[in-house]
């Protein structure tokens, strides 16, 4: 059983490191536009278990897949600043740390450092990859304050406003 677990864990760390290198801009998510955000266990960066779902129902919440070696997810950071400074605490903005070649204190020591205004967590066992059918990392889900899916993207060059804008 553990072999397995790791088994499926290094395919996703090989699929999500081989998307995001091969495929710089867009490719599609899964998860239906309409669609109601799944729930998913996460971990805080700290260690203590969370459900992504409790970030996702009172305000409009921005997730991405997220990684410190994603170039994608590095061009995105100038935009989801400005986005975070345009709406305030009017937005949540999510970051889903995948565990591929990372750490919680690899991902906290990277966020602190480039003052990065998410909310960190750690998807050690690829759960919220696997409910939300993340292929790649830089996929931004965008959801209404019912916890419906707005927009879905994947790549550097998605315009993090517009995708804000179609939850409200």
């Amino acid at each position: 059983m553990v072999l397995k677990r790791h088994v499926v864990r290094m395919a996703v760390a090989f699929a999500l490191s081989v998307a995001a290198i091969a495929a710089p801009t867009r490719i599609a998510a899964q998860l239906e536009l309409g669609a109601k955000a799944p729930a998913a266990a996460v971990e805080t960066l700290d260690g203590k278990a969370v459900d992504l779902s409790s970030f996702i129902g009172d305000k409009p919440v921005l997730i991405e897949f997220w990684a410190t070696w994603c170039p994608n997810c590095k061009a995105l950071e100038p935009q989801i600043a400005a986005a975070a400074k345009k709406y305030g605490d009017r937005v949540r903005f999510v970051a889903v740390a995948v565990s591929a070649n990372q750490t919680p204190p690899r991902v906290k020591a990277y966020a602190e450092r480039n003052a990065i205004p998410m909310t960190f967590v750690f998807d050690r066992r690829g759960n919220a990859t696997g409910a939300y059918e993340v292929f790649a990392t830089s996929t931004i889900y965008m959801m209404d304050a019912t916890g419906k899916v707005v927009y879905e993207g994947t790549g550097g060059d998605q315009d993090i406003d517009a995708a804000i804008a179609k939850a409200f």
